[in-house]
């Protein structure tokens, strides 16, 4: 029977693994825009508005997400009109994927770190204050956050760490944070003032506070584009 439940498997003998989601008829999942590398005939990927409502509302508010977080209008859709129906994805950088569990814990996803999630749980985009706006690179004035129970993947730059604070605070470079629990205050501010920031080349942190989950990446998005990019001829 369709419950809307992913089943998955993340093959771990790749050293950047491919991810497979079986779905039975009726069932379906939503991911990540461009991430599926083969699928069964029986499964189909629709485009579907990035947002909650219907109509005209609907639409505005996929419009609205997207000029305000950079994040696409668009989602995709894989429905199986099949029993055993599979899908495999790929996620967007080199690294590990994780399943977090919807329910005792709701987390804010940083941006391009989402994978895929099942037909029974949703996110939506939460108003963020000016400062970490400003200063984040979690949908600049939205960030993602997750809402139901069921299961979301997320996919790293480099392998993953989970912390966990309990009543703790914790400074971390936000390009290295993947995701974190909403029972988490944090604020988003450069290391030190603007000064110190440039000399020492710690830029924007993440402070969080309270008890709660944070999972981590080993590597730097950024800091991997400014080291290849010395390589670039950008002459021509």
């Amino acid at each position: 029977m369709s419950d809307n439940r992913m089943t998955y498997t993340i093959d771990h003998n790749m050293l950047f693994p491919l991810i497979e989601i079986r779905l039975e008829k009726g069932e379906s999942a939503y991911i990540q825009r461009g991430s599926m590398v083969y699928h069964s005939t029986g499964v189909s990927l629709n485009t579907r508005l990035n947002a909650k409502g219907r109509g005209l509302g609907k639409v505005m508010g996929a419009l609205g997400r997207s000029l305000t977080s950079g994040e696409s209008m668009w989602i995709t859709q894989a429905v199986s009109d099949e029993d055993n129906g599979f899908i495999a994805l790929a996620p967007n950088t080199p690294g590990e994927v994780i399943a977090l569990q919807l329910g005792q814990y709701q987390y804010r996803i940083n941006d391009g770190r989402f994978l895929a999630m099942d037909g029974c749980c949703q996110y939506s985009m939460q108003k963020q204050s000016v400062g970490k706006a400003i200063f984040a690179g979690t949908g600049g004035f939205f960030v993602m956050t997750t809402e139901g129970t069921g299961i979301i993947l997320c996919n790293s730059f480099g392998s993953i760490k989970k912390l966990e604070l309990n009543n703790q605070e914790i400074t971390i470079d936000n390009s290295h944070v993947v995701a974190w629990s909403t029972t988490l205050d944090y604020d988003i501010h450069l290391e030190n003032g603007l000064m110190q920031s440039i000399g020492n080349g710690e830029g924007i942190v993440n402070t969080f506070r309270g008890s709660g989950e944070i999972y981590i990446q080993s590597l730097n998005l950024e800091t991997f584009a400014g080291q290849i990019g010395a390589y670039i001829d950008t002459s021509k």
